[in-house]
């Protein structure tokens, strides 16, 4: 675990990269996406005004998660790695090694966010990484377990990313110790361009409603029948497989739709439940927020948009495609990529175009 002791690569004071993480979204996804960055290009990064605009500014555990698990792949050194802080100094290593490793949020954090954190530098390591990460897998704002494996995870295997997601538990809040394990097979050349600006044909909508420890409530098959109800209305027709989980340490329910088009585009739409929150109400915003995207002709749905921004930089050639709005978090992951990557954007009637870097395999990692 890094810490302001621990020992690692220096660098000169003048060739450290400052972040100013209020800006934008001034999330915890500035946090990540730089924590991942640093790692690839071994840019030594301060953070500062950590999550300064949020309630609980600073570093949350499952951002302090991220930035040490980074250190860890690539035996890097970090300073001001403390839950609450707002500024932080990390100094990438040399490579990004592979193998086995354990991390533990140790709340109901985002295991999910964590995990995509983990992706890009996997991709670039010696070897095969494997992740057992625990946390929390279903809760507001951040993306669902199933949306990774089901939405995010497919465009990225077109892209050339051997990456695979398998959930061992639920984890809800507020205790969390859901269970993700991840293999992340790395690459040998950069990732390819993704071109997708045309929405096509809808070929099917699916979806997952899970419950744990909610069967005689039936809080699966009302959140899988009530959306039926409201596609059937809208003009379509969807799939929702009912899950009853009995492994959660805690009462929990969660729902994800995605929808596949002829031309290779999928757009899904999540939410967890929360104690008050009915069982129809969570399937009607998930079916309101998926009939938007797919009404607005876009290519991605709203969270996907702003996550293929840190693969679509990395990738040889261009990656083109339709989001439905601009989010701040697009905004900020565009700013990001090229502040560090010099990836260069434009974004223009909701098309997005991103000149990729090209990066390939670390040349001190052969």
């Amino acid at each position: 675990m890094a810490n302001d002791r621990h020992n690692g690569p220096s660098e000169r004071e003048d060739e450290v990269l400052r972040i100013d993480g209020s800006k934008h979204s001034g999330s915890g996804t500035v946090l990540r996406y730089v924590a991942a960055l640093a790692t690839l290009t071994r840019q030594a990064v301060n953070i500062v005004n950590i999550r300064a605009r949020r309630d609980k500014p600073g570093l949350r555990p499952q951002h302090l998660t991220a930035l040490r698990a980074c250190c860890t792949l690539c035996s890097g050194r970090l300073e001001g790695d403390r839950v609450g802080s707002q500024e932080i100094r990390y100094w990438p290593g040399k490579c990004v090694k592979g193998g086995d490793f354990s991390w533990d949020i140790g709340t109901a954090g985002s295991a999910t966010m964590l995990a995509f954190t983990l992706i890009a530098p996997a991709l670039h390591a010696k070897t095969v990484c494997r992740f057992n990460i625990t946390g929390g897998l279903f809760q507001d704002f951040a993306p669902s377990a199933f949306h990774m494996q089901h939405v995010l995870l497919p465009l990225l295997r077109r892209m050339g990313a051997h990456v695979r997601l398998a959930m061992g538990r639920p984890g809800y809040v507020p205790k969390g110790e859901g269970c993700l394990q991840m293999t992340v097979i790395p690459r040998r050349s950069a990732l390819q361009a993704l071109t997708l600006l045309e929405q096509g044909n809808l070929l099917q909508i699916r979806g997952i409603a899970l419950a744990s420890h909610l069967q005689k409530e039936r809080v699966s098959e009302r959140m899988a029948e009530h959306c039926r109800e409201i596609l059937t209305k809208a003009g379509y027709q969807g799939q929702v497989e009912v899950r009853h989980d009995h492994s959660a340490i805690q009462r929990g329910a969660a729902l994800c739709l995605w929808a596949e088009t002829d031309q290779g585009c999928i757009l899904g739409s999540d939410q967890a439940g929360k104690r008050g929150r009915r069982s129809e109400a969570i399937a009607e915003v998930v079916c309101s927020n998926l009939l938007q995207d797919l009404h607005s002709g876009a290519t991605t749905d709203r969270h996907l948009a702003d996550q293929l921004i840190l693969f679509a930089a990395l990738a040889k050639g261009t990656t083109r495609y339709m989001i439905p709005m601009t989010t701040e978090h697009v905004k900020s992951n565009l700013w990001l990529v090229g502040k560090i990557l010099g990836a260069r954007s434009q974004l223009a009637d909701n098309r997005l175009s991103l000149e990729g870097t090209g990066l390939g395999l670390f040349e001190s990692s052969s």
